[in-house]
């Protein structure tokens, strides 16, 4: 009996918290229509980031660097 009432005790606290998860938003309706995907991030880890190298700060060259990863 006792497992029975932990049991439907977890359920009953559990419920709560499952209610409150925020809903994924909708995708747009006119992106899937015309069949667009959503842009990608564009990736410049080809692109030399020596550039960085001239920034101020140590802080604003790392800034400036994660860019390129």
């Amino acid at each position: 009996m006792n497992r029975l009432a932990c049991i439907a005790l977890g359920v009953a606290l559990a419920a709560p918290a499952a209610a409150q998860q925020p809903a994924r938003p909708a995708a747009k309706p006119e992106a899937q229509k015309a069949g667009k995907k959503p842009a990608a991030h564009k990736s410049r880890r080809h692109e030399d980031a020596r550039a960085c190298l001239e920034r101020g700060s140590n802080t604003e060259i790392i800034k400036c660097a994660e860019e390129y990863l």
